[in-house]
């Protein structure tokens, strides 16, 4: 799932189509898709906002999830779920999360790959959730995450630290890495991402800005836009939020009565 703001779409990480080949060699199916997977067993309508390359959507309807809909900005990470199986199951909408209005409801929205840190500014977070909102069905749930700003993870993504090499189906063995800087005052976090194929040519890389939201704000922002938390989440696993967790994972629905858990 990827990012899917409104400066995504000058993020070559996910618009190059030389670099968005690497995207699903690099995230694939995880514990996270396997969580939102769990939650469509009770739904018969999916949003995916953020669908990226569309793994979790197309397997979604064909696993028999009614009614699919898959929301990206990067025209070439929405090439590559048209083309994949389950692919014509799928409404696939290029179009920004902070702005995109379908007119429809889905009893199930989900947001996650951390795609909700692209969104550099308040701002655009709460158009986001504004957006959640305006397509919630009642008693319908939503899920996103983003990486708990209290364990400093983009602090590992130094090129010692993030150096990889990936199985690439024609290009061989490529080498990959990362470099980051944080910037102080606003606290978004700028990462480059490299890509070195072993057969030689050029190193094919991208920058990338992401933002840690605070649960405090997250908490803020639902109120102000009508949303709820059911469960807070620190893991996949399904454990604890806490300070040493890597996750903020949020699982709500619509505030007031029409939300209401029973």
């Amino acid at each position: 799932m990827s990012p899917l703001g409104e400066a995504a779409l000058e993020d070559r990480l996910y618009t190059d189509a030389d670099l968005v080949q690497f995207y699903d060699l690099e995230n694939g199916w995880g514990p996270d898709v396997e969580f939102c997977a769990s939650l469509c067993q009770h739904a018969d309508s999916l949003l995916d906002l953020g669908c990226g390359t569309g793994l979790f959507a197309a397997r979604m309807a064909v696993c028999g999830t009614a009614r699919v809909t898959g929301v990206d900005p990067a025209r070439a990470m929405l090439e590559v779920a048209r083309s994949r199986a389950g692919g014509d199951r799928v409404n696939w909408v290029e179009a920004s999360a902070q702005s995109v209005r379908l007119g429809q409801k889905f009893d199930l929205i989900v947001l996650t790959g951390h795609a909700f840190q692209v969104f550099l500014t308040e701002a655009d977070r709460r158009a986001v959730l504004q957006t959640i909102q305006a397509h919630l069905a009642p008693n319908g749930r939503f899920i996103f995450d983003t990486r708990n700003p209290a364990v400093e993870e983009w602090r590992e993504w130094t090129p010692a630290q993030s150096q990889r090499v990936i199985d690439h189906p024609t290009l061989g063995q490529v080498r990959a890495w990362n470099d980051v800087e944080q910037d102080e005052e606003t606290q978004v976090v700028t990462y480059g991402t490299f890509y070195e194929p072993s057969s030689g040519g050029a190193v094919l890389s991208a920058q990338s800005r992401i933002a840690f939201p605070y649960r405090e704000e997250l908490v803020r922002l639902m109120a102000e836009t009508g949303l709820t938390a059911v469960d807070w989440f620190g893991d996949w696993q399904g454990g604890p939020l806490g300070s040493d967790r890597p996750e903020i994972i949020v699982l709500g629905t619509l505030a007031g009565p029409v939300g209401q858990v029973a």
